[in-house]
């Protein structure tokens, strides 16, 4: 095949490769692309972007950027298929590819529903609920989140070009963030591929995204205080970019996600022949051999029972025999290619390092059956199992990521134990635990989550559901402390809370309305001169408001409801027992019958543009009610989200107050209404 000429993207324009390196293939060594970015010029790259990428995504709401991300994902589902056969030149078979291709994309669909049903269709964020500042409620504060108004840089890792470049984009265009895309060099043509669709697509307004086909040169040099730089790597990298000058004099948001001494623990109930062994197993080997063991969440060390290691170590060797490894191309390879001959040394050298404290029990690198490549030209390996009987004593297992497939087998006492083991990592993106006791599960969450980004619990009862010790979720944290970077990524809308400034507003309730998008108590009410039940979702207006007339509630109200549903609770039926409730004067109307009687009151009954009650949010009960006080209330609109082309979702802020004008119930309402 023809050498590939990668090709930068930068202030909206394809720029050819200048100072190119030659990339080869680990499966045949062979040169099959060249990539560099001499001559880009890096200070406007990031001005194109903070001036027109910038402004066109904060132009657009979260749910309208919500829908760019969700086409964007049908784009590159329909026209993923060539990315596979590029992917193959990286050494991933074709299991290893879909992680990555399909969970790139399905990364995309995720953060493109979160934004719709957990984002308001706004420019503006609130994080939280309002705060009353001064006795009155005249002065008020709150949370809002709105867009940095910088670039983000994205420095991606060899191991993932397109979950890793995808993961990365979806949060950051989420929040309104332009974003400047650096992936590894070694398979950065896969990365390129998928990005050159995206630029195809035109979905992206121009300045979204650009490209860096080769190196960063000055680029970080240039980033402000309202840039933000994610980068996925060694930790010996991060260190170094963590510290450019211009990082540190803007305090400019630097997240990392870097190398990780996962563990995996095997719990004491967890003997051969439980399906907890049987699922450790598989596990174990999965981790040890999908993606060749380049994962930052693979399991590095492996925890088990002093009384199972060695049934342990039969087991997984016994599966590790089964995995063939071999051109990623053959439908009968289960493990391919390292990313590159300089990785498969590094693996090597970290191998033999860890050795000088543990011994192999499975794999030589010198002398395995290799299916359909040769051994002197590609990065292959075997995978490898270690064992070291002394792990409180040894220093290596815990300190060295061979960041290929190879493991580390170790015993433990007891929970403390396994803990303390597993924290020797130094901080990690997770560690696992496969038991079906939920004391010992217990035991080690409260000794060891300080020191892990996500724990994985793995019983019986999650069956085939559960998506593996090494498998990050966007709805999940994925970030780790420690060793593992400090940082954070992913997390569902927390992901995108990394790309936006969180500010307190205070105020009066009428500016606070004004700058949230929604109806804060003590604001203004508007009052249509129609109940709002009969108008349209476009025709709300935010702080539309009826009064209801009072109800009077009596007895004969109370006793009914209770005999209608059952609900006999002494402080509604019993006058002296009520009495003697440190809550209540006497006996007092159900909260749910005061509900009951609220929606009586404000609900217009004629057909018309309200669809359903979906719920209500946020009850509270404030005071009791008893025979003889009335009840009224107040309804207003206190936020509008459309939620497809024929209704929307209203929330309803009610109020319920007796005749005192004292609030006795309080509450949202939610309802879905025609446009």
């Amino acid at each position: 095949m023809s050498v590939m000429q990668l090709r930068s993207y930068a202030l909206g324009a394809w720029v050819a490769p200048a100072g190119a390196r030659p990339i080869r293939t680990p499966v045949t060594g062979e040169v099959v692309a060249e990539a560099g970015s001499e001559g880009l010029d890096f200070a406007a790259m990031l001005e194109h972007a903070r001036r027109v990428g910038g402004p066109a995504l904060r132009k657009m709401t979260f749910h309208e950027r919500a829908r760019m991300l969700k086409a964007l994902a049908q784009h590159l589902h329909e026209r993923r298929e060539p990315l596979y056969e590029l992917s193959l030149l990286t050494g991933a078979t074709r299991a290893d590819s879909l992680i990555d291709i399909d969970g790139g994309i399905g990364t995309l669909f995720v953060y493109a529903s979160k934004g719709r049903r957990e984002m308001p269709d706004a420019h503006v964020f609130l994080d939280g609920p309002t705060e009353q500042l001064s006795r009155s409620g005249a002065f008020m504060g709150r949370h809002v989140c709105t867009p940095l108004q910088g670039a983000a840089v994205h420095i991606n890792a060899f191991n993932f070009p397109v979950w890793g470049m995808l993961e990365k984009l979806a949060p950051t265009l989420l929040a309104g963030v332009p974003a400047i895309v650096k992936p590894a060099t070694q398979g950065a043509w896969l990365a390129e591929a998928a990005f050159r669709m995206i630029v195809e697509s035109g979905i992206l307004p121009e300045g979204a995204v650009q490209f860096i086909a080769g190196g960063v040169g000055d680029l970080l040099s240039h980033v402000g205080p309202q840039d933000v730089v994610s980068f996925t790597g060694s930790a010996a990298t991060a260190r170094k970019l963590r510290a450019a000058p211009a990082i540190l004099d803007n305090a400019t948001r630097f997240v990392a996600e870097q190398d990780s001494l996962n563990a995996s623990i095997l719990g004491p109930d967890a003997a051969p022949g439980t399906p907890e062994f049987d699922m450790f197993v598989r596990e174990a080997v999965k981790e040890i051999t999908v993606k060749a063991g380049q994962k930052c969440t693979a399991i590095r060390r492996i925890l088990a029972p002093a009384a199972h290691l060695d049934a342990l170590a039969e087991a997984l060797s016994a599966r590790l025999a089964e995995v063939r490894v071999g051109h990623p191309a053959l439908p009968e390879t289960r493990m391919g290619a390292l990313a590159s001959a300089a990785q498969k040394a590094d693996v090597l050298e970290a191998v033999g390092r860890i050795g000088a404290e543990a011994r192999r029990i499975f794999g030589d690198p010198e002398n395995f059956q290799l299916l359909g490549a040769d051994p002197d030209k590609g990065a292959f390996l075997p995978p490898m199992l270690l064992r070291c009987d002394d792990p409180d004593g040894a220093r290596a297992p815990h300190e060295i990521e061979a960041f290929g497939p190879v493991s580390t087998l170790m015993p433990y006492r007891d929970a403390a134990h396994a803990a303390a083991l597993a924290n020797r990592g130094g901080g990690s993106l997770v560690a696992s635990v496969f038991t079906d006791d939920p004391d010992f599960a217990r035991d080690l969450a409260l000794a060891s989550a300080a020191w892990h980004g996500r724990l994985y619990f793995a019983d019986r009862g999650i069956g085939k559901e559960g998506t593996g010790h090494g498998s990050p979720l966007p709805h999940m944290v994925h970030g780790g402390p420690g060793r593992a970077g400090g940082g954070e990524e992913l997390g569902g809308v927390r992901g995108v809370m990394h790309y936006m400034q969180r500010t307190a507003v205070q105020g009066s309730p009428r500016m606070l309305t004004a700058i949230g998008g929604e109806w804060v108590r003590g604001a203004p009410e508007i009052d249509a001169g129609v109940h709002p039940f009969a108008r349209r979702f476009g025709e709300l207006r935010i702080g539309e408001t009826i009064h209801t007339p009072a109800r009077t509630i009596t007895l004969e109200d109370i006793e009914r409801f209770a005999h209608f549903t059952g609900d006999t609770f002494y402080a509604h039926m019993d006058e002296e027992a009520a009495r003697a409730n440190p809550f209540f004067p006497g006996r007092v109307a159900h909260g749910y019958l005061l509900l009951s009687f609220a929606a009586g009151l404000f609900v217009q009954p004629d057909p018309g543009p309200v669809l359903a009650n979906t719920g209500l949010d946020n009850l509270r009960f404030m005071k009791p009610v008893s025979p003889g006080d009335s009840i009224k209330v107040r309804l207003t609109v206190k936020r509008k989200t459309p939620r497809n082309e024929s209704h929307g979702e209203v929330r309803w802020d009610v109020e319920l107050t007796n005749q005192n004008d004292e609030t006795v119930a309080a509450y949202d309402l939610l309802t879905m209404n025609a446009f």
